[in-house]
């Protein structure tokens, strides 16, 4: 009988054991799913963050090289362009390259067909008017044609814009005053 009850005093030592350890293995491996789970939400806020920031950028130098071309051309049509000009339209220009290459890491690719719809757009519309300005445009190529091409970049933009929300999780359409209204250049 002692025996017995020694085998069953061992086993139920070994049994108590071994649940203590079963029960602390099971809670570290819970604890390190816990941690895995809140790095990956970290990094999904993280590039969120850093979408937002791109996006934001991006749509604002597309903004502002749309309205330097828009200034350029209508220096063209009043006055001889002075270097202070060709400056002033060059560092738009860079500015929204700067931000497209950035988009070109960060964006999914829904987001970046419609951002180069947008570049090619923008980089056709500063061809026109540098030719323009140098006096030697291409067949079809005019101030009227120009400033058309110029404002049709709007629709492109906003529709880069919606994609960059959609992406983003922002709720709600465009507004009425997305583009502004079209004027003659």
């Amino acid at each position: 009988m002692e025996i017995g009850a020694m085998v069953i005093a061992v086993a139920g030592v070994a049994g108590t054991l071994g649940a203590a350890l079963l029960t602390q293995r099971g809670a570290a491996r819970g604890k390190a799913r816990e941690i895995e789970l809140v790095r990956r939400h970290e990094v999904a806020r993280e590039n969120l963050q850093l979408r937002r920031t791109c996006y934001a950028d991006l749509n604002r130098e597309a903004r502002q090289f749309t309205t330097a071309l828009n200034q350029h051309l209508h220096t063209l049509r009043e006055r001889r362009v002075e270097d202070a000009d060709r400056v002033a339209l060059d560092a738009a220009k860079d500015a929204f390259r700067d931000r497209y290459s950035e988009a070109q890491m960060v964006a999914p690719d829904p987001v970046l067909t419609l951002a180069a719809v947008v570049h090619h757009a923008l980089t056709a519309v500063y061809g026109q008017v540098k030719r323009l300005e140098r006096g030697a445009p291409d067949p079809g190529e005019s101030m009227e044609a120009a400033g058309e091409a110029q404002q049709g970049v709007w629709e492109p933009l906003r529709v880069m814009r919606a994609a960059m929300r959609a992406d983003l999780g922002v709720s709600g359409g465009e507004s009425a005053t997305a583009a502004p209204p079209a004027r003659r250049t």
